[in-house]
């Protein structure tokens, strides 16, 4: 009797589950679709509404060729040192113990924190002609700002986090033992290294490699303080595509626009797969 009054409640509560469940799955999927899917969608439809040949047109436009030449080599430059820095803080933090071990990694994280604008100002403060680093520079004929030398520096500032917080839980989690084994049976440190802890490392390091070069490639805020917006010379592309929307050159600049969605989707893309094979500790 007691069975017979219990299963129609089981019932019910499942019931109940598979509601707030659908319920829950189409709250995402329109949210995901209105806020994510219809503005990205918008951008293609516009970049074409004119056809494939003013689409074309636009993008070989001198001046956006420039914009997207500079995004690359920004991300060529900035992606190596941020490579090499995130793997040397992670080995910092989680190899030895030292005074200022929390600091460190505080400032590490700093530009999470910190408005990219607001960064493009301090990077101009102190490396501007006036600025105590600029100034002695400028003594030198050494220009910091408002050309590549500004726009790498202030790149590095905004995604110098991303690679390091990948490696520091993975590395804690995986322990130094492998490596003293390793340097116990007569390797070398580069040895160890390579064949022991990069290894271990190569996933992790891979998918905060793909996070920072998205952000270098669709940083805004902070490059459009520190690059002076010269026409041709220092323009980005996201720094172009708000150039061409103001001149009213709307689909020239839905057109660059799509250079960057298409680069969005596949770090997600990306993202998702290295995720997906090789979860990360959090």
């Amino acid at each position: 009797m007691a069975d017979n009054k219990l299963h129609p409640q089981v019932a019910a509560l499942r019931r109940r589950q598979r509601a707030k469940r659908t319920a829950l799955i189409v709250i995402g999927v329109l949210f995901a679709t209105l806020v994510m899917g219809l503005p990205s969608l918008a951008i293609f439809v516009r970049a074409f509404s004119e056809g494939l040949g003013i689409y074309f047109s636009n993008i070989v436009e001198p001046e956006t060729l420039h914009a997207i030449k500079l995004t690359v080599l920004t991300a060529l430059i900035a992606l190596p040192v941020n490579i090499v820095f995130g793997i040397c803080a992670a080995w910092a933090v989680t190899r030895f113990r030292f005074p200022g071990r929390r600091a460190l990694i505080t400032i590490i994280e700093l530009p999470f924190s910190i408005s990219p604008i607001v960064a493009g100002l301090c990077y101009l403060l102190v490396y501007g002609s006036t600025g105590l680093v600029g100034g002695l520079a400028d003594q030198y004929g050494i220009q910091l700002m408002f050309n590549l030398t500004g726009i790498v520096l202030v790149s590095l500032f905004v995604t110098c986090p991303f690679v390091a917080r990948e490696l520091i839980p993975l590395m804690e989690m995986t322990g130094s033992e492998q490596e003293e084994a390793a340097l116990t049976l007569g390797a070398t440190g580069w040895q160890t290294f390579r064949h022991v802890t990069l290894p271990n490392i190569r996933w992790a390091l891979l998918y905060g490699a793909i996070l920072a070069n998205a952000r270098v490639i669709g940083e805004f805020g902070a490059v459009s303080v520190v690059s002076g917006n010269i026409r041709g010379q220092t323009m980005t592309l996201p720094l172009q595509v708000e150039l061409l929307y103001n001149d009213y050159n709307v689909t020239g600049a839905f057109a660059a626009a799509t250079i960057l969605t298409v680069i969005a989707v596949i770090t997600l893309i990306l993202r998702s797969v290295i995720e997906a094979r090789h979860p990360q500790p959090h």
